[in-house]
């Protein structure tokens, strides 16, 4: 999928034009580097082949096969996974690269989808609670959990959704740089769309990690 495909958007990342009274507070995308990581887990993979590769060498010693029999066998099995790999990082750059994140004084906007284009708008009124999940250089998850009976199917949002939630889907912004700063902005949204709608508003306490490089989500 290309950029292109989008070129009908009256305003990038959104359906339509936006309404009377409401603008634009913040847009942004994941960084695909750490979605990759993150939401792909391309780095266990790595780390899963690689061991494959040394235990098929490690017998391969032990039964006192020919050199080059080991080192063909454990060749072949990094190369799969290197090819494993690079889908999924590929994945995760065309994912970043057609998605787009947007935040109005009304509503979260989600534009994602690498084979068929989804876009979905999540009034504020509609939003329970919202949290943040920081990696130490400040990039970071956002989850916000739906009230009601709001819900969108799992399948929808992946991999803009918070994992295990699947009988109540929440979704999330991921890898979002400078991440706090973003959550702080969507909390005072919503805190205002609650005021309006006479309703309380919950917003989950920032958690940072202690690892930069952690792959966990909220």
């Amino acid at each position: 999928m290309s950029e292109y495909e989008h070129d009908g958007e009256p305003i990038r990342g959104l359906p339509g034009h936006l309404p009377a009274g409401e603008h634009i507070l913040w847009q942004g995308a994941p960084d695909w580097r750490i979605l990759a990581r993150s939401a792909l887990h391309a780095h266990w993979v790595a780390i899963y082949f690689a061991a494959l590769a040394v235990w098929s060498g490690v017998n391969g010693v032990r039964g006192g096969a020919p050199l080059l029999t080991i080192l063909t066998s454990a060749g072949l099995t990094m190369v799969v996974g290197a090819a494993a790999v690079g889908l999924l990082v590929l994945y995760a750059w065309l994912s970043a690269r057609t998605t787009v994140y947007t935040l109005t004084n009304r509503r979260f906007v989600l534009r994602h989808g690498v084979a068929l284009s989804k876009c979905f708008n999540i009034p504020y009124v509609a939003v329970a609670s919202v949290g943040v999940k920081l990696d130490a250089n400040g990039t970071g998850d956002i989850p916000l959990s739906l009230a009601g009976n709001a819900k969108i199917a799992y399948p929808h949002l992946w991999p803009h959704a918070r994992p295990w939630r699947f009988g109540n889907p929440e979704p999330m912004m991921r890898a979002v740089p400078e991440a706090a700063a973003v959550a702080e902005r969507l909390s005072q949204a919503l805190q205002q769309a609650s005021r309006d709608a006479d309703r309380p508003f919950v917003a989950e306490p920032v958690r940072p990690t202690v690892e930069a490089a952690s792959g966990q989500s909220p």
